[in-house]
Protein backbone atom coordinates (compact mmCIF):
# COMPACT_ATOMS: atom_id res chain seq x y z
CA UNK A 1 0.00 0.00 0.00
CA UNK A 2 0.74 3.59 -0.87
CA UNK A 3 1.25 6.31 1.53
CA UNK A 4 2.39 10.12 1.19
CA UNK A 5 5.49 11.03 3.44
CA UNK A 6 7.66 14.02 3.17
CA UNK A 7 5.27 15.29 -0.17
CA UNK A 8 6.38 11.83 -2.20
CA UNK A 9 4.42 9.04 -2.81
CA UNK A 10 6.01 5.43 -1.15
CA UNK A 11 5.55 2.73 0.06
CA UNK A 12 4.46 1.69 3.72
CA UNK A 13 6.79 -1.08 4.99
CA UNK A 14 5.18 -0.39 9.21
CA UNK A 15 2.85 -3.19 10.19
CA UNK A 16 0.34 -2.92 13.11
CA UNK A 17 0.49 -5.78 15.25
CA UNK A 18 -2.42 -5.53 17.52
CA UNK A 19 -2.07 -6.40 21.23
CA UNK A 20 -3.57 -10.40 21.25
CA UNK A 21 -0.83 -10.75 18.29
CA UNK A 22 2.60 -11.90 18.44
CA UNK A 23 5.37 -9.53 17.82
CA UNK A 24 6.67 -10.26 13.73
CA UNK A 25 10.00 -8.92 12.53
CA UNK A 26 10.03 -5.74 10.34
CA UNK A 27 9.12 -2.22 11.40
CA UNK A 28 5.62 -2.39 13.37
CA UNK A 29 3.46 -0.30 15.12
CA UNK A 30 1.99 -1.21 18.50
CA UNK A 31 -0.54 0.52 21.22
CA UNK A 32 -0.01 2.83 23.99
CA UNK A 33 -1.28 0.03 26.25
CA UNK A 34 1.29 -2.84 24.80
CA UNK A 35 3.71 0.03 25.38
CA UNK A 36 3.50 0.89 28.70
CA UNK A 37 2.68 -3.04 29.77
CA UNK A 38 5.74 -4.46 27.55
CA UNK A 39 8.33 -1.44 26.73
CA UNK A 40 11.20 -3.13 28.20
CA UNK A 41 11.30 -6.44 26.34
CA UNK A 42 10.51 -3.78 23.36
CA UNK A 43 13.03 -1.95 23.68
CA UNK A 44 15.77 -4.41 23.56
CA UNK A 45 13.76 -5.92 20.41
CA UNK A 46 16.32 -5.84 17.46
CA UNK A 47 14.07 -6.97 14.49
CA UNK A 48 13.30 -3.36 12.67
CA UNK A 49 12.07 0.06 13.70
CA UNK A 50 9.44 0.71 16.40
CA UNK A 51 6.18 2.97 16.36
CA UNK A 52 3.49 3.80 18.60
CA UNK A 53 -0.14 4.26 17.25
CA UNK A 54 -2.49 7.00 19.14
CA UNK A 55 -6.09 7.43 19.01
CA UNK A 56 -7.25 10.90 19.60
CA UNK A 57 -8.17 9.75 22.97
CA UNK A 58 -5.01 9.08 24.55
CA UNK A 59 -2.73 11.30 26.20
CA UNK A 60 0.28 12.21 24.47
CA UNK A 61 2.48 12.63 27.58
CA UNK A 62 1.91 9.02 28.20
CA UNK A 63 4.31 7.99 25.70
CA UNK A 64 6.66 10.69 26.66
CA UNK A 65 9.54 8.11 27.67
CA UNK A 66 9.15 6.16 24.33
CA UNK A 67 9.93 8.74 21.56
CA UNK A 68 13.66 8.74 22.30
CA UNK A 69 13.41 4.84 21.10
CA UNK A 70 10.37 5.27 18.46
CA UNK A 71 10.78 6.59 14.74
CA UNK A 72 7.10 6.77 14.29
CA UNK A 73 4.36 7.82 15.74
CA UNK A 74 0.58 7.14 14.19
CA UNK A 75 -2.14 9.66 15.26
CA UNK A 76 -5.63 7.79 13.91
CA UNK A 77 -8.18 10.10 13.10
CA UNK A 78 -11.23 8.12 12.99
CA UNK A 79 -13.55 11.35 12.96
CA UNK A 80 -12.63 14.24 10.93
CA UNK A 81 -14.32 16.61 12.99
CA UNK A 82 -12.33 15.60 16.05
CA UNK A 83 -9.20 18.20 16.29
CA UNK A 84 -7.12 16.74 19.03
CA UNK A 85 -5.22 14.89 16.28
CA UNK A 86 -3.71 18.52 15.37
CA UNK A 87 -3.03 18.78 19.32
CA UNK A 88 -1.10 15.63 19.51
CA UNK A 89 0.94 16.28 16.70
CA UNK A 90 1.89 19.99 17.90
CA UNK A 91 2.70 18.56 21.14
CA UNK A 92 5.03 15.90 19.94
CA UNK A 93 7.11 18.31 17.87
CA UNK A 94 6.88 21.43 20.15
CA UNK A 95 6.87 20.36 23.49
CA UNK A 96 8.62 17.02 23.48
CA UNK A 97 10.73 17.85 20.19
CA UNK A 98 9.73 14.53 18.53
CA UNK A 99 12.04 14.81 15.15
CA UNK A 100 10.66 11.32 13.98
CA UNK A 101 7.79 10.59 11.27
CA UNK A 102 4.60 11.61 12.17
CA UNK A 103 1.83 9.80 10.67
CA UNK A 104 -2.33 10.94 9.87
CA UNK A 105 -4.66 7.82 9.33
CA UNK A 106 -7.82 7.12 8.75
CA UNK A 107 -10.73 9.53 8.44
CA UNK A 108 -9.32 13.06 7.59
CA UNK A 109 -10.08 15.22 4.86
CA UNK A 110 -8.06 16.13 1.92
CA UNK A 111 -8.25 19.87 2.20
CA UNK A 112 -7.02 19.13 6.18
CA UNK A 113 -3.86 18.37 4.85
CA UNK A 114 -2.13 21.63 5.08
CA UNK A 115 -3.38 22.27 8.29
CA UNK A 116 -2.28 18.66 9.73
CA UNK A 117 1.49 19.13 8.04
CA UNK A 118 1.49 22.48 9.74
CA UNK A 119 1.73 21.37 13.45
CA UNK A 120 3.89 18.66 12.07
CA UNK A 121 2.57 15.99 10.54
CA UNK A 122 4.78 14.81 7.57
CA UNK A 123 2.81 11.61 6.21
CA UNK A 124 -0.39 10.54 5.38
CA UNK A 125 -2.40 7.12 4.98
CA UNK A 126 -5.84 8.29 3.97
CA UNK A 127 -8.89 5.67 4.29
CA UNK A 128 -9.00 6.12 0.68
CA UNK A 129 -5.95 5.83 -0.84
CA UNK A 130 -7.27 6.89 -4.38
CA UNK A 131 -6.78 10.23 -2.72
CA UNK A 132 -2.86 10.52 -2.37
CA UNK A 133 -2.60 12.28 -5.75
CA UNK A 134 -4.85 14.53 -4.57
CA UNK A 135 -3.42 15.49 -1.02
CA UNK A 136 0.18 16.15 -2.28
CA UNK A 137 -1.35 19.16 -3.99
CA UNK A 138 -3.48 19.96 -0.43
CA UNK A 139 0.00 20.13 0.87
CA UNK A 140 0.92 23.46 -0.88
CA UNK A 141 -2.66 25.05 -0.51
CA UNK A 142 -1.49 28.13 1.02
CA UNK A 143 1.53 30.39 0.60
CA UNK A 144 1.14 32.49 3.59
CA UNK A 145 -0.30 31.92 7.02
CA UNK A 146 -1.39 34.83 9.78
CA UNK A 147 -1.10 32.75 12.46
Amino acid sequence: MQMLKDSKLIDNTWHYVADDETLITGDILISVQRWQQFKTDLLTRNAGHLGIRLYASDDVSCIADALPHVQLIELVITDFTDGRSFSQAWLLRHRYQFLGEIRASGDYLSDQVCYLARVGVNAFVPNTPQHLTKEINFLNDFSVHYQ
